[in-house]
């Protein structure tokens, strides 16, 4: 069996696809520090700038199915490019959000971007594990995931030089005593500096859209003939791996973008800075998160894959029990070590779940992509439980529980390959 990571006939495609996966790490990332900077622009609580979360990776669970269905009719590069044009529109109506300066304005916006992240990630996940052997698909997909975090780091640096650092310093009480007049003219230079990064990446995603739309694509090592959706349904409802992969993928993206969302505010309130300041720690994570998806690639040739999963998401439960009872930068190192943990996991977590899964892998995709939800639904939960109890320390109980949900599902994938 050829067991090449990739061949000659992948080799642009997975380049091109791979700059896909850095494009939605830019957008997910700029997208997080929007809770702190709404927080501040508009006095907001954790749980009403949570619905940032809740706008964008609902959109990730609304658009899965359809886009499986896509790719199911047509081909790869189909959803690709509708997944790209959704990202565009979604960046573009950033403009006319921050002339009515509407919050549910800019939700529709980030509810479109996403919704175009959604058909991508769910037509690019899959189309990266069959180019090629599927005894290196697990290590192809993570190493196109690797740059995922780098497209994370991008957005974050986007976001601290055009977002943060142009929000002013003003707290809410100082906003509070102001007129109405001066708050708003305050809020409307805010906005102008949240909308234009939004809409600089929309006019580069134009011309990669165009280069894609231009370049011929391969189909893929699947089979060109579907079996009927009923059947392709009924394989994937009982297939307990598959089952037990969508769940560990809802919990994994919420404790993700739980933990990601609120280290700005974590440190911020840790080590008393700012949110340009507490933004690189941000990127500090991000790049162990980067640096990390690199060295697991080359671990998961010499270790199992469900392994290294359990292991990670090990460590990363004990690095949570040190943020939530520890402070200072005890707790700011443990939250950031948090990161190098979970790089291994959404890849993993896919990788395994989509094995023995067939003629059915495009189907099975869109649950693994519609398991995004859980970033909305426990991100929310986190920014409640962290209101509720006045404590952003506490609020990380969530993603604690959902590291123990990873680590059983790594834990029970290795004891199935060793059986």
């Amino acid at each position: 069996m050829n067991h090449k990571l990739l061949t000659r006939e992948y080799f642009i495609p997975f380049i091109l696809v791979t700059i896909m996966f850095f494009m939605w790490g830019l957008a997910n990332n700029m997208t997080d520090t929007l809770l702190a900077a709404f927080k501040r622009i508009m006095s907001m609580t954790d749980f009403q700038t949570s619905w940032i979360q809740i706008a964008f990776y609902g959109s990730y669970f609304c658009l899965a199915l359809p886009a499986a269905l896509l790719i199911r009719k047509y081909q790869y590069k189909s959803g690709i490019l509708v997944g790209l044009g959704l990202f565009i529109l979604g960046a573009l109506l950033f403009y006319p959000a921050s002339q009515t300066m509407q919050y549910s304005h800019f939700l529709i916006a980030l509810f479109v971007l996403a919704g175009g992240l959604s058909v991508l990630e769910t037509t690019a996940n899959p189309y990266v594990l069959v180019m090629g052997s599927e005894g290196t698909a697990i290590r192809r997909l993570n190493l196109a995931q690797s740059f995922n975090p780098i497209g994370s780091m991008t957005g974050v640096l986007l976001s601290k030089l055009f977002i943060l650092s142009q929000l002013n310093v003003a707290s809410e009480a100082e906003r509070a005593a102001l007129s109405e007049a001066q708050l708003l003219a305050m809020q409307e230079q805010e906005l102008a500096a949240v909308m234009g990064p939004y809409v600089g990446v929309a006019f580069l995603l134009m011309a990669i859209w165009l280069v894609i739309a231009w370049k011929k694509m391969p189909k893929g090592t699947d089979t060109s003939v579907m079996p009927p959706l009923g059947e392709s349904f009924r394989r994937l409802l009982s297939n307990k791996n598959y089952l037990q992969g969508v769940v560990a993928q809802f919990f994994y993206v919420g404790a993700q973008i739980g933990v990601w969302s609120f280290t700005i505010r974590y440190v911020m309130q840790e080590l008393g800075l700012d949110e340009s300041g507490a933004s690189n720690y941000y990127l500090a994570a991000l790049a162990l998160f980067a640096l990390s998806r690199f060295v697991f690639t080359g671990l998961l040739s010499r270790f199992g894959a469900g392994q290294l999963l359990s292991l990670s998401a090990f460590i990363a439960f004990v690095c949570l029990l040190v943020v939530i009872l520890g402070s200072g930068m005890a707790g700011v190192v443990a939250l950031t070590l948090v990161s190098g943990c979970m790089s291994l996991m959404f890849p993993t977590i896919f990788g395994l779940a989509s094995e023995g899964t067939g003629q059915d892998h495009k189907l099975a995709g869109s649950g693994l992509i519609m398991a995004i939800l859980g970033g909305a639904v426990l991100t929310a939960l986190q920014g409640k439980v962290s209101d509720m109890t006045g404590s952003i320390n506490l609020a990380f109980v969530i993603p604690l529980i959902c590291f123990a949900v990873v680590a059983f599902y790594g834990y029970s994938n290795s004891k199935r390959m060793a059986a």
